[in-house]
């Protein structure tokens, strides 16, 4: 900064031959404190003038007139330097030798300067003003203030011998100055032009106007916008901030990174960093657009360049460069886009519709190859940011509402792509550019290309089978893959048309119910054309005919047991042979539709009330599987249904003797019915069709028991005045019975099984009450093995009821102690010391519960210590039960327990029970150590922060600490707050409010 603008500087010329003269006031006020005279011109161009203008033209009249000179100004003009020195030596010899001639002459004492004294100063004094008018006429009388020469203005400085830094002619260059930044700086509404700051420096160095006086004369610029905001209404305000906005970017630029100390903008109009930076960013932002509007299609390097240079003149970020480039270009291509939509959705579209809309697409594909390859030059670094493939993101045809649009254009353009039959290599790569523009997701676009594809191969596919191509090919394999090839066509894909094609010629040729020799030709002669594997073939026959045979099957077995007739079998026989099902695809359809009914008869057996109300439900079930099913499943195979089953039931028959054990058993005996029963009650029914997949083995089983208590008890009756009658059942129903055990799908095993279970169970009752008081004699043991012939039980069965029945009674008390709670595994182990066989007093069962009982209370004993020795090895051991089944039991229940552990500790939390929430949480460890669980979750996760600093205070070992802040899932920087905190935590219950009622 000079100095010389910091100090006021006297204009008089001192000299050690004049005395000091006094100065008129106004001299002498300049001495003390410098004033300039500054006018600010309003700009003359009108708003359509400088719009349409390439550069910033200040108006003519910027500066005013001319001035004149009056006085003793025009003397001084004509004067140089040398000779007005001279002059004024002469003027003031002249006076100062007059004024002593008139002292002798007067003999009068004179106190001030003699008068030409005054007139050399004035002389000398007025030299900066005049050099400083000269200067406006100099300046105003160029017809360009662009023209302005320093050359000019530094021999105008040379003729009056005066400085810049006298005040007159530096108020003079501040004046031009400030009025020709005004005229160049556009008003509130226009936008820069992108040259003012070229403009302005130029004039600036050609004036010679020092950077602090000039910027001095920005800030009186900003002052006069401030005042004229306060003068104005809400919309001229807006016009005044964009004003001062400009004055701030503009001033930046012109004074570079010297403008934060010469530009206190912050200090002088109270504004912020961010307003400063917004001003600059936002005109930058306004010129690197307006620049951007020359750029075109076919923007080149050279471009790209001077973009960069302009973005950095303009003092435009990088990051906001790229943005501004890439929304040009995204209108750039937008526009293409909204011609094309314009184009296609025309009701009155020309036939040249579809070729405009490609073409509008080619100019935008090759906008884009352009931008791509320039990228990617060696010498990209030198382009303005953003250069690269467009995007439509943030634009016009972004979002969800316009997608559907793009997808129109997509598929033209991919209609026009595939418009010779083949998808050139060029047109892929197309392809891929515009599913990138449109921002379509490569699922949206491979539905678009596959549905336009396919339709373009089922056409090539028809001509060439019209034309006999396919059917001459020797490789009709090869043939459809070079289709796929030239389309670039998945041949999966294709081969899911084929199979379509292939399903809609079945469907016609099985439109009158059956398949002829000549549709069976077409067929196949389709197949090869097409390659159509066989399980193609079976899977597509299996869907349509199997649908046809369906119905067939529903209305055969709707016509119920009265109503399967001569019509009815020839229906399902030439539904099962014309429709050509293989034998297994017939039986499947079948069985699923017969399994429905059983299920209904099952279902219906389960609802009514009473067993021998069920039993009657399965005997209908059983007469439907003999009258319907079977006849069924005989003209399905073409088979006479008298012989139809009968070799199933004799297979059955050689499986149950082969297990001589249970021959002994009276029911199991009863369901082999000999020749003369067999006889009687006819054809048995089929077991090809049973329910064994549909039902569990208990289901399956209990139904079977539930007939065979019926063939035992026989029917009960009811009679007057609440008395019932048994009507007891002859050994048919037993045949029945077997009978229902092949539609129930039960194996040799679980028949005699059930069979088994129930004379065990007669055995038992029996038993129970001939050993009522425990004591065996030698009359109840011969009444026990006359029972035992009766029920036909095995002996080793026998023999156990009996050992149990005895052992009853001596251990009633053990259990009852047991089921009471008194017993404990301590106890059982005295107990077991002492040789009591516990293992034959106490059930299996309930060894089992006293287990899950001694488990649960480790679970819950408060103390979170589980020793899996002792639960795994040890009180299995003692208790004689399976210790892989004990494990589950234990991780089944530490499972159940871990949850509800912690609900309780959350219940015990609210209630303000420290000590209890302590206690649960140490059985939620305890739990977790048997099955390691993963973190809990809650809905409120602060209490269970809560939780985990109640158990932090009760001084818990580091491990369970560590395990309770996994299970809980809080991270450690909130275990570490709550530990800091420490006893600073209030304890639960002392808010405790005492409410009065």
């Amino acid at each position: 900064m000079n100095p010389s603008t910091l100090t006021p500087q006297r204009s008089v010329l001192h000299s050690p031959f004049l005395n000091p003269i006094s100065l008129p006031a106004a001299t002498s006020g300049q001495t003390r404190r410098r004033r300039f005279r500054v006018s600010f011109p309003r700009n003359s161009a009108t708003p359509s003038d400088q719009s349409t203008g390439a550069t910033s033209t200040p108006p003519p009249d910027v500066f005013g007139g001319k001035r004149e000179l009056t006085g003793i100004q025009p003397v001084v003009e004509k004067l140089s330097p040398p000779l007005r020195l001279a002059t004024s030596a002469i003027v003031i010899a002249g006076a100062v030798a007059a004024a002593s001639r008139k002292t002798q002459r007067l003999a009068v004492p004179q106190c001030s300067e003699p008068p030409g004294g005054a007139a050399a100063y004035a002389l000398n004094s007025c030299a900066p003003e005049v050099a400083a008018i000269d200067l406006h006429n100099y300046v105003a009388g160029v017809d360009d203030p662009k023209a302005v020469k320093k050359e000019d203005i530094e021999s105008i400085t040379r003729k009056y011998g005066v400085s810049k830094q006298d005040e007159a002619f530096n108020a003079e260059l501040c004046d031009l100055y400030c009025r020709f930044v005004t005229s160049v700086l556009p008003p509130g509404a226009e936008e820069l032009k992108g040259d003012e700051v070229e403009t302005i420096v130029s004039f600036k160095n050609s004036l010679g106007i020092d950077d602090p006086e000039a910027a001095s004369m920005h800030m009186e610029i900003g002052r006069r916008i401030f005042r004229q905001r306060l003068e104005t209404d809400r919309e001229g305000d807006l016009e005044q901030r964009r004003a001062f906005q400009k004055l701030i970017y503009v001033s930046t630029l012109v004074f570079g990174d010297a403008s934060s100390f010469l530009l206190p903008w912050k200090r002088v109009f109270k504004i912020t960093d961010s307003q400063v930076e917004l001003a600059i960013r936002d005109n930058a932002q306004r010129l690197y657009a307006s620049k951007l509007k020359s750029v075109g299609r076919d923007i080149d390097a050279e471009q790209l360049v001077r973009l960069k240079e302009a973005q950095h003149a303009y003092r435009l970020s990088d990051e906001y460069a790229e943005d501004l480039f890439k929304e040009h270009a995204r209108k750039l291509v937008e526009a293409n886009i909204s011609a094309a939509l314009s184009i296609i959705k025309s009701r009155t579209r020309a036939a040249r519709g579809v070729t405009q809309v490609v073409e509008e697409l080619e100019k935008m594909l090759a906008f884009n190859s352009l931008l791509i390859s320039l990228k990617n030059q060696p010498d990209a670094a030198r382009f303005a940011p953003g250069v690269g493939p467009i995007s439509l993101l943030g634009g016009e045809y972004y979002g969800d509402r316009k997608i559907d649009d793009l997808k129109l254009l997509f598929r033209a353009y991919v209609t026009d792509s595939l418009s010779t039959g083949r998808l050139e290599e060029n047109k892929l790569s197309a392809l891929n550019q515009l599913r990138n523009i449109f921002g379509l997701g490569k699922r949206e676009a491979e539905s678009v290309v596959l549905d336009v594809t396919s339709k373009v191969y089922r056409k090539r596919l028809s001509q060439a089978v019209s034309a006999g191509e396919l059917e001459a090919a020797d490789s009709k394999a090869a043939f459809l893959q070079n289709i796929c090839e030239e389309l670039h066509f998945d041949p999966e894909r294709a081969s899911q048309i084929h199979e379509e094609i292939y399903r809609q010629k079945l469907q016609l040729c099985v439109a009158d119910g059956e398949l002829n020799e000549e549709d069976v030709a077409a067929l196949l002669r389709l197949r090869v054309m097409l390659c159509i594997p066989q399980q193609t073939v079976e899977a597509a026959h299996s869907d349509i005919c199997g649908s046809l045979f369906e119905k067939v099957v529903k209305d055969a077995i709707a016509s119920g047991v009265d109503g399967y007739d001569a019509d009815v079998k020839q229906a399902v026989r030439k539904a099962a042979h014309g429709l050509r099902l293989s034998r297994e695809a017939a039986m499947s359809i079948a069985g699923k539709a017969v399994r429905k009914i059983f299920i209904n008869y099952v279902k219906r057996a389960r609802s009514v009330g009473s067993r021998t109300e069920a039993a009657k439900e399965l005997k209908k079930m059983i007469a439907f599987n003999t009258l319907v099913v079977t006849e069924l499943v005989a003209d399905i195979k073409g088979e006479s249904s008298d012989t139809s089953t009968e070799e199933p039931i004799k297979e059955q028959e050689i499986e149950v003797l082969e297990d001589e054990e249970w021959e002994s058993i009276q029911t199991l005996r009863k369901i082999r019915p000999d020749k003369e029963l067999a006889a009687k009650l006819g054809k048995p029914g089929q077991t090809e069709i049973t329910l064994k997949d549909d039902l569990q083995e208990r289901e399956r089983t209990d139904l079977y028991k539930t007939y065979l208590l019926f063939c035992i008890t026989g029917e009960v009756k009811r009679i007057p005045f609440g008395a019932q009658i048994t009507t007891k059942k002859d050994d048919s129903e037993y045949v029945l019975l077997n009978q229902l055990g092949g539609i129930l799908g039960l194996s040799t095993t679980e028949i005699v099984e059930v069979h088994r279970s129930l004379a065990e169970q007669a055995f038992r009752q029996q038993a129970e009450v001939i050993l009522a008081d425990g004591q065996l004699t030698k009359a109840r043991v011969e009444q026990l093995n006359e029972l035992q012939k009766q029920v036909g039980l095995p002996p080793q069965y026998v023999q156990k009821i009996i050992k149990n029945i005895t052992t009853t009674k001596m251990a009633a008390a053990i259990e009852t102690a047991i089921g009471q709670g008194r017993l404990n595994i301590k106890q059982i182990r005295e107990l077991k010391e002492s040789s009591v066989d516990l293992d034959s007093m106490i059930s299996e069962t309930l060894r089992e519960s006293l287990f899950k009982k001694t488990v649960d209370e480790i679970f819950s004993s408060g103390t979170g210590e589980f020793d899996e020795e002792e639960v795994y090895e040890k009180i299995p051991l003692d208790l004689n039960i399976n210790a892989e089944k004990a494990k589950n039991v234990v991780q089944e229940l530490a499972r159940s327990r871990l949850s509800n552990s912690l609900i309780q500790a959350v219940s015990l939390l609210r209630q303000r029970n420290r000590q209890g929430v302590v206690s649960s949480l140490n059985d939620l460890l305890a739990c977790d150590k048997a099955v390691p669980a993963k973190p809990l979750s809650w809905d409120v996760p602060e209490e269970l922060a809560d939780l985990f600093a109640i158990y932090l205070k009760s001084d818990p070992a580091p491990e369970k600490l560590s395990r309770l802040q996994y299970l809980l899932d809080i991270n450690d920087s909130t275990a570490a707050s709550l530990r800091e905190m420490g006893d600073r935590l209030q304890p639960i219950g002392a808010e405790e409010e005492n409410f009065v009622f």
